[in-house]
Order: C-alpha cells, then sequence, then structure tokens
C-alpha cells in the first residue's frame, strides 16, 4: 500500500515474477458486520434512497453504525482531526464504509481497531489526526487551489485550461467527501480549517453562460462535466444541460466525471437514470459525440459487484466507455501490486478502463499521502508490462499552470531539494497574451519529508513557514479566492 511496505522482492522470491496474477473475484462485504447495519436488508442496501439518507457525516452517527468495535482512541483522534486538520467535512456513503475492513470478522469491543487504523479505504475517506505529518503536515507552497483552476475560469464554474479542452464544473457537492480533494477550496462544507468558498452565480444563469461560451468558442471539442459530482445533481436538470451540449457542433467528446459509479453506485443504477443515460447516448451517437463516465476507485476493495453492475448498465445504456482515474496516496496504493491488483479488479471484475493515476496535488496537509516523482516514475515503472497496453494507466502529475504531465515529462529534476522542472506546449486561458508562456519553465515540489537530509535542511533554513505564517498564507489565499468569486 506505500512505497516503504512493498511486497514485491517478497512475492517474486515465491513465484518468478515480481507481481503474480489472479482473476479477481468481487464481494460485496457483510454490512450486517457492523452493529448499526444488523437489520439491514438487502433491499435497502440497494436503495439509494436509504443510502443517501444514511451517509455518515459526523462522529455521532459513526459511533452509531460502528459501535464499540472501534477503541475510543480512533474516535478521539479523527475527531482531532476535524478539529485541526481536515479540508473535507466528513461525509461516507454506507456503500463506501462497509468497504473498510472487510476481510476481519468482529468479535467483541475493540476488535477491528487495528483493522481500520490500517485499512486504505479508510485513510482517505476517514483521515485521523495520527495519520497527518507533524514535520511538515502542509508543504510551503501547497495552496488551497493548486491548480489554480478558479483563475482560468472562462465563465463561472468553467475552467478553460487546455486548447481543445474544458472542465464544468455544474455543482459544489458530491455523495462522497474524499480527504485529498483537489477541489477543497470549493467542494463541500466548510471545515474548522477550511472556509468554503460559494459559487455566486444562480444555477440556471450558470449553466446558460457555460453553454453560450462553448457556442461561442469553437475551438473547444472536449467537455469534462464535473462538479462536485454529476450524481448530486437532479437528473432531469442533468439531462437537459447535456442535450443543449450535445448540440453545440465543436462539441465532441463528453465525459461525465462522477466518484458516486464507485461510492454509490445504487444511483446509477435507478431506472430513471439508466433510461435517461440511454437517451442521452443516444442523442451522442446520432450528433457523432463519444459519450463517456469518468469515475475514482483507489483501491480494490472498493470495486464491489454492485459496482460491477453500475458499470455494465451504463454501458448497456450506450457509453462509450466507463473510466477510472485514481490519485496515486501513499498508505493507500502507492505500491505495484495495489495498483495491479485495483487496475485487474476494474478491468476484470468491472469492465471499467484504467486510465490515469493523478500524484495528490499540494493542497493542505496533504502531505501524508503524497510521493516524490521519483517514486511516481519508479511505480510506473514496475506496472508496466502486466495489463494490456490499452488498459495501463499513466501516472500523471498535474503541474500548476501547466496541466496534466507523464511522470517521465520533466524537463530538470533536483532531486535533493525534490524540485522538478516542466515546459508545456500551449497556452492556458489566462496566458493568451503571453508571449513567454512555452518558453518558461514551471516548478513541482516532492514532500519534504521525502529528500535526503541535506535537502531537508535546505528547505528547513529556506523554506519554513512557522504555524503563524502558514495561517496567513492561507488566509490571504481565501481572501483572494473570494474577491475573485465576487467578481463574478
Amino acid at each position: 500500500m506505500s512505497i516503504e511496505t512493498s511486497i514485491a522482492s517478497l512475492v517474486e522470491q515465491e513465484t518468478g515474477q515480481p507481481y503474480q496474477y489472479r482473476r479477481p473475484e468481487l464481494v460485496e462485504p457483510d454490512w450486517t458486520r457492523f452493529p448499526g447495519w444488523r437489520d439491514v436488508t438487502a433491499g435497502e442496501w440497494e436503495s439509494v434512497q436509504w443510502q443517501r439518507s444514511h451517509c455518515v457525516k459526523n462522529l455521532k452517527q459513526l459511533r452509531e453504525v460502528l459501535g464499540d468495535l472501534v477503541d475510543e482512541r480512533f474516535y478521539a483522534d479523527l475527531e482531532r482531526d476535524q478539529n485541526e486538520r481536515a479540508t473535507m467535512s466528513m461525509l461516507v456513503p454506507p456503500q463506501m464504509l462497509n468497504t473498510m475492513a472487510p476481510h476481519v470478522t468482529p468479535r467483541g469491543p475493540g476488535s477491528l481497531t487495528d483493522a481500520f487504523y490500517v485499512d486504505p479505504v479508510r485513510r482517505y475517506m476517514l483521515p485521523v489526526f495520527s495519520d497527518r505529518r507533524t514535520d511538515w503536515p502542509s508543504h510551503p507552497h501547497a495552496t488551497r487551489d493548486s491548480l489554480h483552476e478558479h483563475e482560468m475560469w472562462a465563465v463561472e464554474g468553467l475552467t478553460h485550461r487546455y486548447p481543445t479542452k474544458v472542465l464544468a464544473e455544474l455543482l459544489p457537492t458530491c455523495p462522497q467527501y474524499c480527504g485529498h480533494c483537489t477541489r477543497m477550496d470549493l467542494v463541500g462544507n466548510s471545515t474548522p480549517t477550511v472556509e468554503k468558498l460559494k459559487l455566486v452565480g444562480k444555477p440556471n444563469d450558470r449553466l446558460t453562460a457555460m453553454l453560450d461560451y462553448l457556442r461561442a468558442t469553437p475551438s473547444v471539442r472536449d467537455v469534462v462535466v464535473s462538479g462536485g459530482d454529476v450524481a448530486n445533481m437532479p437528473w432531469p436538470r442533468l439531462e437537459a444541460f447535456l442535450s443543449e451540449l450535445l448540440e453545440i457542433e465543436n462539441v465532441r467528446d463528453i465525459r461525465l466525471a462522477t466518484k458516486a459509479l464507485v461510492g454509490m453506485p445504487q444511483h446509477w443504477l435507478q431506472p430513471d437514470v439508466v433510461d435517461g443515460v440511454g437517451r442521452v447516448a443516444a442523442q451522442a451517437r446520432r450528433n457523432g459525440v463519444s459519450l463517456a463516465i469518468h469515475t475514482h476507485a483507489n483501491h480494490a476493495q472498493s470495486v464491489t459487484p454492485l459496482v460491477a453492475d453500475a458499470a455494465a448498465a451504463m454501458l448497456d445504456a450506450g457509453v462509450r466507455d466507463v473510466r477510472n482515474q485514481g490519485v496515486l496516496l501513499n498508505g493507500v496504493n502507492a505500491d505495484p501490486h495495489a495498483l495491479l491488483d485495483l487496475c485487474f479488479a476494474l478491468l476484470d471484475g468491472a469492465q471499467v478502463m484504467p486510465y490515469y493515476f493523478y500524484m495528490c496535488d499540494m493542497i493542505p496537509f496533504s502531505e501524508h499521502w503524497r510521493v516524490s516523482v521519483a517514486d511516481a516514475q519508479r511505480l510506473q515503472h514496475h506496472i508496466m508490462g502486466y495489463l494490456p497496453g490499452f488498459a495501463t494507466p499513466r501516472i500523471v502529475c498535474d503541474v500548476p499552470f501547466v496541466g496534466k504531465r507523464w511522470v517521465h515529462q520533466l524537463t530538470d529534476y533536483d532531486r535533493e531539494r525534490g524540485i522538478s522542472f516542466w515546459t508545456k506546449n500551449y497556452r492556458t486561458s489566462i496566458e493568451a497574451e503571453d508571449a513567454e508562456a512555452l518558453q518558461r519553465t514551471y516548478t513541482y515540489y516532492d514532500p519534504i519529508h521525502t529528500l535526503p537530509e541535506a535537502g531537508q535542511r535546505w528547505w528547513a533554513e529556506n523554506g519554513g513557514l512557522d504555524e503563524a505564517a502558514l495561517s496567513a498564507a492561507e488566509a490571504a489565499e481565501a481572501s483572494r479566492r473570494t474577491a475573485a468569486l465576487q467578481a463574478w
């Protein structure tokens, strides 16, 4: 599950290969093992209404589900993180919570504590304070909007970063909140450490402005429809938006971004949603547009039979492909075995195409999840050759002001200080008049704790920010973002 704990060498000694393929068998864990769900029926579990109304949103609700199966120290650890570190509020669907510690049978009070502490899904869905680093909890260059997406808004919520592609953030909510969310600046409820920004335009006005911009910008052919998560938008409203989008002549690719295919597959199995996707897919085929769904799974445990059913329903309804965009997270999947197990569970078990693994972005309090570019390169090397070429995911670094770059595309790399240098071959929407944009070199920073001693000492002497300075920097960043939003 992490660079430090890879078992590749042990497997090679036993099998002759660093990784041994086994056809995955998907299992829906027994939710009745948790005291709070002891009497939940299969019909209730498969109901999206039941799933939504029983999401875990706070410590009290988590206690009601788990009871005394985890020790009080775990709850205290979680509560401290919620108060002092969490950039995302707690929101865990039953489907996701049920994939935590799925192979451990409860045997009385405290019997799941250790399993929950080490569980990979728990580590990014319910981070606890002891997960976080205390030496460098945030990188000095971490920012709330680490990719500067808001600066590239063409209209409110529409990020135009690449020449031919845009990101449409239709809404600021999801069915689940992942601790590492790159859009923690805007998505979800405020936390004690992060006062979230708010979209200021009326929803219909914002969607109309997006469509108008796309009609007026024929260079854009590819639209990622996201948020938040499109599963949180009432289907009739989403279908109406997609129908108008499909009539824009220059739009040739539409990708629906939804973690809910994994976190709440019940949504995508609703008959009205399946039928609606079928209508949109038929319109896409008539207009020669490729319609795909992009989901987000970070560990093989999350890929269950219900996830496979939801993916199959979408493919049967007519979408061209269902693809996965995971995030490379230390302690979760930053290990060749964990990545390959996930890829085969997706590909063989659920007909979901492994597509990207993004390096975790440089948001506040994320250093315990991030890995160095060198380790990302090593992971890309170790997963090659096992999967078909078309299903071998690329590990990418989303470089601020640049965009996605394969981890081997850097132009220079100061490994001692953990600074990588990148170039690009296009201008973002905020650089139209910048003649130097294509000659400029852009930087990305490794986690400081991964550096050699000399590099860590350099950052301590030259780049360290104390807590007061860090808080001031974050406050200034928040003020700047708020001003930008209000300008809309």
